[in-house]
């Protein structure tokens, strides 16, 4: 069943994420997830004449959210993967904007929603898809990737350390019946894991395959790289992470100016990187904020401002 949008997604740290844009009234935006469109809401509020937000999300359900705020002239909705953001800025002439927010991860919506198959605490198909157009699907990963490229993406995305003998079980288990719920895999799994650390391992196993359904890991290394370029000098990026490999490649951007890390420096030895951190530590959010609203207590917000270039 769809869920209204005030009930898809609760915002993490609305306010600090859209306060570290550092909004113009007719400034240029970007929101690369517009989810419920909690942000996109905050930041339209701030816009006047000829500001103008651009929402991005790849989901249809986001996409009936944004119906609402159709007639807004100040407003327009992309439903696309964020990867392309500088494809879509350059349709929409914009060679530099003044702020990009992403607000990494999965939405509340798509925990709660049982037939997205995100989580292991209902019963539904191996999906996982945030473009429900794609054809990849976490069930044709678990029947059909062999037990390497499963350990593959379970070390890689889910960080697991015993990630050869779950691809294993895997593929055991798949050779007897057919694996297709979500159920179905968190029974196959269950003996391997300690009582202690069961829900955090499947829970490792879950991201991991989202992950590997969506390409993630690519979209975001694409996308922080055309924020770092479109981005006009002075102007803000703000983004929430929500695990340690997105944070990782944040950090890296505002860092050195890759999602890799790799710093370069000039003749002179001045860092070449187009980023700035505004906010020296991370920003987390309050113990209070953390209780009302489960999924923000692993975020983590950066906020970088685009350099002058070096002369």
């Amino acid at each position: 069943m769809y869920a209204r949008s005030e009930e898809y997604h609760v915002p993490v740290l609305l306010k600090e994420t859209v306060d570290g844009l550092n909004i113009k009234p007719g400034g240029i935006y970007v929101d690369l997830t517009f989810g419920g469109g909690g942000h996109s809401r905050e930041i339209l509020r701030r816009l006047q004449g000829t500001g103008h937000l651009y929402s991005f999300d790849q989901d249809q359900d986001a996409q009936k959210n944004a119906t609402e705020l159709e007639n807004n002239e100040n407003f327009t909705f992309i439903r696309s993967n964020f990867r392309f953001l500088k494809n879509w800025m350059l349709y929409y002439r914009h060679e530099q904007v003044d702020g990009i927010l992403a607000d990494l991860g999965v939405s509340s919506h798509h925990f709660d929603e049982e037939r997205r198959g995100f989580s292991f605490r209902f019963d539904a198909p191996l999906d996982m898809r945030m473009n429900q157009q794609a054809s990849l699907t976490a069930r044709r990963i678990v029947e059909e990737y062999s037990e390497e490229q499963l350990a593959g993406i379970l070390y890689l995305y889910g960080e697991l350390k015993n990630s050869r003998r779950i691809a294993s079980a895997i593929v055991a288990a798949r050779q007897q019946k057919p694996v297709t719920t979500t159920t179905e895999l968190a029974e196959v799994l269950k003996p391997l894991m300690g009582y202690d650390r069961e829900k955090k391992d499947l829970a490792r196993v879950f991201q991991a395959l989202r992950i590997e359904v969506n390409g993630e890991m690519v979209a975001l290394r694409q996308m922080l790289g055309a924020a770092a370029e479109l981005l006009k000098p002075g102007g803000r990026l703000s983004i929430l992470t929500y695990h340690s490999l997105e944070d990782r490649m944040a950090k890296n951007l505002i860092k050195a100016g890759n999602a890799e890390g790799k710093v370069e420096t000039d003749i002179f030895g001045r860092s070449s990187a187009p980023l700035e951190a505004v906010n020296r530590s991370v920003i987390v959010p309050s113990e209070e904020e953390q209780n009302s609203n489960p999924r923000s207590r692993s975020a983590k917000l950066r906020i970088a401002e685009k350099r002058t270039p070096l002369k």
